[in-house]
């Protein structure tokens, strides 16, 4: 019964607009608590300080909820439809991650999943709760564990048949399903994910320290950022694509089914001039129901000004100037910089 519920449920997933479903236990991922131990004990979440707080259940999906006894790993593809690397070239332009250029994907997902855990219930009964990077879940090593893909030499998973352009699910459910065998290691020698790191964030293959990360830096890194790195973020003001765009097993990817995921136009390559004069209501309005929206104005403003200190564009340079005198103590610090790496008009 349990393997033909299970080919029932991979089969509703596929329907529902998953790429892929695949399932492990709660217990299939024993490494994870000595990886994240000493992962946060050298330092390298950087200020993402519930990492620590909740490493119990982080690093022991069984401790997370007792009763569990599978989890359902389902990927949603999100993949590009232009080469995310091309709005690098232009420096008057925002470099915006693509995750972030459609709508939230926590939503958008989620409701996914609670269509599909519904089924399930109605299906076979039980219970389950439902995870989209909201909470103390590994996702990535569960998704490995369940077959999905593996953890790439960025520490992102792909896979032989996705790429790495997709967003991960959870289901957990007191439901006992078949296992799957956990998936392989087939990066071989390629080093093309690190190499193009611009912030030299991989201290090993398969290691990152988010201190040097620019999708920490741009969004979960409050205050300044380091001067060290600021002219390494180059015009990313959310995000960074770098390593998951050279990952040779894209040219497999799917292409992404949700229309909600699909770039919004004015987020592929936005005007650095018209973002920085955004106020905090303009802000809001402007990114309503993005997931930028929640790192706020101020944080945002202060990545733009970074972009437009790195631009070389003398014309930017009143814009950095418009700032320097702004409420926020770190956009101030920001606006000071570009315009201390700006030539005058």
């Amino acid at each position: 019964m349990s393997a033909e519920l299970k080919s029932r449920l991979v089969a509703r997933a596929l329907d529902e607009g998953f790429a892929k479903c695949r399932v492990t236990t709660p217990d299939a991922v024993p490494q994870v608590a000595e990886r994240l131990a000493t992962f946060v004990g050298a330092g390298r979440h950087g200020q993402m300080g519930w990492m620590a707080e909740r490493m119990g259940w982080r690093g022991d999906p069984a401790a997370l909820w007792p009763e569990a006894r599978s989890v359902i790993m389902l990927a949603e593809m999100y993949t590009p439809e232009v080469d995310p690397l091309a709005v690098l070239e232009r420096p008057d332009r925002g470099a915006v991650s693509v995750y972030a250029q459609g709508r939230d994907y926590h939503d958008v997902v989620k409701k996914r999943l609670k269509r599909l855990g519904r089924w399930l219930i109605e299906a076979a009964g039980g219970d389950i709760k439902v995870f989209v990077d909201t909470a103390p879940v590994m996702e990535k090593p569960l998704a490995e564990a369940a077959g999905l893909g593996w953890q790439g030499k960025h520490t992102n998973l792909l896979a032989r048949d996705l790429g790495n352009w997709f967003f991960l699910g959870a289901i957990f459910t007191t439901l006992e399903l078949p296992p799957d065998a956990a998936g392989e290691e087939h990066c071989g020698s390629c080093t093309a994910c690190l190499d193009i790191c611009p912030t030299d964030a991989f201290p090993a293959p398969f290691q990152l320290d988010a201190r040097r990360c620019i999708s920490y830096l741009t969004i979960e890194h409050k205050g300044p950022v380091d001067v060290e790195l600021r002219a390494k973020l180059g015009n990313r003001i959310y995000g960074c694509d770098d390593c998951l765009a050279v990952c040779p097993w894209n040219k497999f990817a799917q292409r992404g089914r949700d229309a909600k995921l699909a770039a919004r136009e004015d987020l592929l390559a936005p005007d650095l001039a018209e973002l920085a004069a955004l106020d905090d209501a303009g802000f809001r309005a402007r990114f309503s129901g993005s997931p930028i929206k929640r790192i706020g104005r101020d944080r945002f403003v202060r990545n733009v000004l970074y972009a437009i200190g790195n631009s070389g564009l003398p014309r930017l340079r009143p814009v950095a100037q418009d700032l320097c005198e702004d409420a926020d103590e770190t956009v101030r610090d920001a606006a000071r910089w570009a315009v201390s790496r700006l030539p005058d008009l």
